[in-house]
């Protein structure tokens, strides 16, 4: 394995650290582990994205439609969409006008302050994700959640909303 400072890993003790600052670098099983985590992440999104684009859409189209059906009244307010959704506003703006083109939403002033805009679920846009919701789940678990054990899962999800929370307090 490569020492290099460019890779978050060295051979050496998590616990060890240099007095120039040196961060503490990844052991062997952390390694490992981190580079199994990206690889199969990035498959996961690509196997439930592949699945999805079979139907007309994409993950991230998915996700806002998923989004909008939770949400009072199908309309969010689309920075707060974007937060949720973990993506850029200009990228959740690209991604509503694919939806919009299609016919699963519209955008519309506010309705609590008019100076903001929220997109809006149509008739047709709760039709779709109700038909894509099916096979999302199935998708989800055939990829993911099948693979594992119950507790395998539930600690993936613990592990998650810990990732989850640092990540909240950064914002």
């Amino acid at each position: 394995m490569s020492t290099s400072p460019s890779l978050p890993h060295r051979s050496a003790p998590a616990a060890q650290t240099s007095r120039s600052g040196e961060p503490r670098w990844l052991t062997d099983e952390e390694q490992r582990a981190w580079r199994a985590y990206l690889h199969g992440a990035r498959l996961l999104e690509v196997a439930l994205d592949a699945d999805l684009s079979a139907a007309g859409v994409s993950l991230p189209e998915y996700e806002i439609l998923s989004m909008l059906s939770e949400a009072d009244g199908g309309r969010m307010r689309m920075s707060a969409l974007a937060d949720l959704v973990v993506q850029s506003r200009s990228r959740v703006t690209h991604t509503a006008g694919r939806l919009e083109k299609q016919g699963f939403v519209v955008r519309q002033a506010c309705l609590d302050d008019g100076r903001g805009v929220e997109l809006v679920l149509t008739g047709e846009g709760r039709e779709r994700i109700e038909v894509l919701s099916r096979l999302h789940v199935a998708s989800v678990r055939e990829h993911f959640v099948d693979l594992l054990s119950h507790e395998q899962f539930t600690q993936v999800g613990a592990a998650m909303a810990l990732v989850r929370a640092h990540g909240r307090k950064r914002q």
